[in-house]
């Protein structure tokens, strides 16, 4: 009788990193799953064009069986095979993020036999999802450390809602993942923030700008205005890095049709705040990233913001898939270590 595994999509934040984490795991792992209410937690719930993408990609990935992929469905099975190294291209087809599908097949690939060459079109900086710079910026340096090489080089913004972004990705596996620690940041050595304006006035990047240099003490010569000629539609985004010694993070703020410039970057801005008031490594967003990764090398602990429901869904998710222990300890309301070990 076929041991398979079963998700319940709703539980916890009940959104798509559910289907994503499963997805992942079941091809690191080998374990089928089969997953009902997906993203019942959404306004829209089903498989949406991105998620869709995900799994399609998971199965090319995985030589995998897969029932229930199409548009909408509410549940979904799937078996994988063997993991396939080489060169991929996937097509979100709209402004659905690339990095969130690339989420799903790199854990899979870090430790496959061979290298592989991942071309992904879509959206590269859109809301709700980890955008291009922060995967180049903070995400994959931490993964690199951890053994694979890879490298990743954006050849044209997708911003949402016009999508038609691309970017590529090398991926140089290792034999297994190296755990790793992030308890200390160590002393700020940098603070930076740039925004990008496609198909906007580039004033309104300069407004921006101004609230970040006031609000978080920048010198003029720490922010930059980047005005997007090739996008295949309008766009704009803050990005505020922080570099210290053992990590830099990135925060990002998206701009929204009727809001105003300052209030973008000021929420931008009190997230920094809140990053450095805390003397934290990992951010939040960060934190849900490092999860899957140090889940399959075995072990590794670090500091953050208190956990966010991503985060502890995240958590449950990966216990069905491996056997390891996730610890979430409370140093105070604001922070905590989160540390991961194979039983």
């Amino acid at each position: 009788m076929e041991y398979i595994i079963h998700i319940d999509g709703s539980f916890g934040e009940g959104g798509g990193q559910i289907l994503r984490t499963s997805l992942a795991l079941s091809l690191v792992t080998g374990k089928p799953f089969h997953i009902t209410n997906i993203r019942a937690g959404r306004g829209k719930p089903g498989l949406m064009r991105q998620h869709l993408t995900a799994v399609e990609a998971a199965a090319r990935v995985g030589a995998a069986d897969v029932e229930g992929n199409s548009l909408g469905s509410p549940e979904l099975t799937f078996r994988p095979q063997a993991v396939v190294a080489g060169q991929y291209s996937f097509a979100v087809g709209t402004a659905g993020s690339c990095t969130l599908v690339l989420q799903t097949i790199l854990p899979a690939l870090l430790t496959a036999s061979e290298p592989s060459h991942i071309i992904l079109e879509g959206g590269t900086h859109n809301p709700m999802a980890p955008p291009f710079d922060f995967l180049i910026g903070t995400y994959l340096p931490i993964v690199n450390r951890m053994g694979p090489r890879v490298a990743a080089v954006l050849e044209r913004p997708g911003f949402f809602p016009a999508g038609g972004g691309r970017m590529t990705v090398e991926i140089e596996p290792a034999g297994a993942l190296s755990p790793i620690t992030l308890l200390e940041r160590g002393p700020v050595q940098k603070q930076s923030a740039r925004a990008m304006v496609a198909r906007l006035p580039r004033t309104i990047a300069e407004r921006e700008l101004e609230v970040i240099r006031e609000t978080l003490a920048l010198d003029r010569n720490a922010l930059q205005v980047e005005e997007v000629s090739d996008s295949k539609g309008p766009g704009n985004v803050i990005l505020v890095e922080v570099a210290s010694r053992y990590v830099t993070e990135t925060f990002t703020g998206f701009g929204e049709r009727g809001v105003p410039a300052e209030q973008i970057a000021q929420k931008t801005a009190q997230a920094v705040r809140e990053y450095l008031k805390a003397e934290v490594p990992v951010g939040r967003y960060l934190a849900d990233q490092l999860l899957v990764p140090l889940a399959l090398a075995g072990g590794g602990s670090f500091r953050t913001l208190s956990p966010t429901d991503h985060t502890t869904t995240n958590v449950e998710v990966i216990k069905r898939f491996l056997d390891v222990d996730v610890s979430v300890d409370m140093t105070d309301d604001r922070t905590c270590t989160i540390s991961l070990e194979r039983r």
